[in-house]
């Protein structure tokens, strides 16, 4: 079971992911239900119960894709940052097998 490393741009968040898991939730389409059910693993909910809810906004307000009410709230960023690892995790992937 092949595992991957997610990191931020500033490397306060890192976390390890399977990369059948990180395929599950990064995908053409619409990938909101995928997080969702990713969120249910056990092992992803530890990773992200771990995250600091302050950390996570900050490193997110680095995007610039998001405002201050949608940072607000926590549950959504937790969402977004699986999204994010799993695009990352799968882009590098791709860029490996060039």
């Amino acid at each position: 079971m092949t595992r991957r490393w997610f990191s931020t741009g500033s490397g306060r968040i890192e976390f390890e992911l399977r990369l059948s898991d990180a395929h599950y939730g990064h995908h053409q389409g619409q990938c909101d239900d995928d997080i969702a059910d990713l969120r249910k693993v056990p092992y992803i909910a530890a990773i992200l119960a771990s995250i600091n809810a302050d950390l996570l906004r900050d490193e997110l307000r680095e995007y610039g894709a998001w405002d201050a009410d949608e940072l607000a709230d926590h549950d959504a960023n937790l969402n977004r940052i699986l999204w994010i690892a799993c695009g990352d995790i799968t882009e590098a992937e791709t860029m490996e097998a060039e």
